[in-house]
């Protein structure tokens, strides 16, 4: 069963979560993971809030982190900083659970857009990002680059949200 929270910084396994939250990346993210400490400094700031994904075993008390969500809200502003699900539970609906949950956030705090970047070459990222609702605002050209290789250029999508 899944269970998704906000991670507090005041959470008694603060320290543990953040630590898987870190395995996921350097997995998902291995160009330019986030460790560790810069997870805890971001964390640090009142405008950044971060959404985990626990898969709940047999009511236990030791629950797995599956995926993650890192966004910050600045007035009616938010934007995805980080994003990621563990691959051995990629393609289970995982994000889109995460999304809903998510949205349900950002509405409670009146945001009224949400911003993300994501690389041009990351097609199942971005049949997501469209599938939720945002769509392509900018392009940063030659944004990711790596030794030896075409540079890749960054997308900014956007999801607005209709005031109810």
């Amino acid at each position: 069963m899944l269970m998704i929270k906000i991670l507090s910084t005041h959470s008694a396994d603060f320290e543990q979560v953040l630590q898987a939250v870190a395995d996921i990346e350097a997995i998902v993210q291995p160009q330019d993971a986030w460790g560790f400490q810069t997870l805890v400094e971001s964390l640090k700031q009142d405008s950044m809030h971060l959404l985990i994904v626990y898969e709940q075993k047999n009511n236990s008390i030791n629950n797995t982190v599956t995926g993650y969500c890192l966004y910050q809200v600045i007035f009616e502003q938010a934007e995805i900083l980080r994003i990621g699900t563990h691959p051995d539970y990629q393609r289970q609906g995982i994000a889109s659970q995460i999304f809903a949950r998510l949205n349900t956030e950002l509405r409670t705090h009146q945001v009224e857009s949400l911003l993300l970047e994501v690389r041009a070459d990351n097609a199942p990222a971005i049949a997501l990002y469209e599938q939720q609702e945002f769509a392509l605002i900018h392009k940063r050209k030659g944004y990711y680059q790596t030794p030896h290789q075409p540079a890749i250029d960054a997308l900014i999508m956007q999801r607005l949200y209709v005031r109810e």
